[in-house]
């Protein structure tokens, strides 16, 4: 039995959310007001990761942070959602990143130093790490410049050591997308990004032609489109999931990683696809009733509580 069920690989940092904001951005010279402060766990990775385990699976983290004060809170936040953090590496280096969000009613603006998270290396990640557990899942590539030209390696040293593999690319705040997809997909299980994302990787202005322009690399793709649910393509066949709506959102904040999170906690139980990507949306609508990417997802009883009275549904 594999000691773990899911690893994950990725960036970390500290989310300072302002929230509650109205208009515009801000200008230069210019000042706009928040409602709400909220400084907690971020980055896609360490929300998944802390997300699933209150799920249910196992869940290890392999990233790098540094050491002080907001290293302190990525430790002390993973831990207490159960996650194991031996494999994050501490450099004296780098600081640990930090994201600023700017968060408004149904979306969001951010900032982000990334510090340690540009720093962790292939070099770093060991098959010994790789066959403790059973599922890779990786977030946020190209917020990982020394990783991010040796992602298709890590995917296939992952399927040659018998794992299952997930990816979410995340944005590209270069907008470059200069990822080799052809490369890297064959060996991704589940590709998981937004339709923003997808359209620009592929440059295209539509999800169906952005998957069957990727459809002879990949495997399962995953389309996430918010408050319009979600799409699935596998074997040639478009399956769409309706969303669960939330008349109250607080933030948006992490939502999409608490929908890779629900849909990844089935899939490692063997599931249909059909019921991973129904609970993945179900999972990122309960993102939604809390201010930032983990509140909603303190402990289980918590989830199935917000499930069964604001949507109806029994976990």
């Amino acid at each position: 039995m594999k000691k773990f069920d899911v690893l994950t690989i990725g960036e970390l940092n500290v989310d300072l959310i302002l929230g509650g904001l109205k208009g515009v951005l801000p200008e230069i010279g210019k000042e706009i007001l928040a409602e709400s402060m909220t400084l907690t766990l971020g980055s896609s990775s360490a929300i998944f990761a802390a997300n699933l385990s209150t799920l249910g699976p196992r869940v290890s983290f392999l990233g790098k942070v540094g050491r002080d004060n907001f290293s302190d809170l990525v430790y002390s936040s993973l831990q207490a959602r159960n996650v194991d953090t031996d494999n994050i590496i501490q450099s004296s280096e780098h600081s640990t990143g930090i994201t600023i969000v700017l968060s408004y009613v149904d979306d969001r603006a951010n900032i982000t130093y990334p510090g340690a998270m540009d720093h962790l290396t292939l070099a770093e990640i060991t098959r010994e790490q790789l066959r403790e557990t059973r599922h890779l899942h990786m977030s946020s590539i190209f917020l990982q410049k020394a990783l991010k030209k040796d992602v298709a390696d890590l995917f296939r040293i992952a399927k040659e050591e018998g794992l299952t593999t997930s990816l979410d690319p995340q944005w590209d705040p270069a907008e470059k997308w200069d990822i080799d997809l052809e490369a890297l997909l064959p060996y991704v299980d589940v590709f998981l990004p937004n339709i923003a994302e997808i359209t620009a990787m592929t440059g295209t202005a539509d999800p169906g032609e952005a998957a069957a322009a990727l459809t002879p690399s990949a495997n399962v793709i995953i389309v996430k489109d918010g408050a319009n649910g979600a799409y699935m393509w596998h074997h040639g066949e478009k399956y769409h999931q309706k969303p669960f709506l939330n008349s109250d959102v607080v933030d948006t904040v992490g939502a999409g990683d608490s929908f890779n999170a629900g849909f990844i906690a089935k899939f490692v139980e063997g599931k249909p696809l059909r019921e991973c990507l129904e609970f993945g949306a179900l999972t990122g609508a309960i993102n939604t009733t809390r201010a930032g990417g983990i509140a909603a997802f303190d402990n289980l009883q918590l989830v199935r509580d917000i499930a069964l009275k604001q949507f109806n549904k029994k976990i």
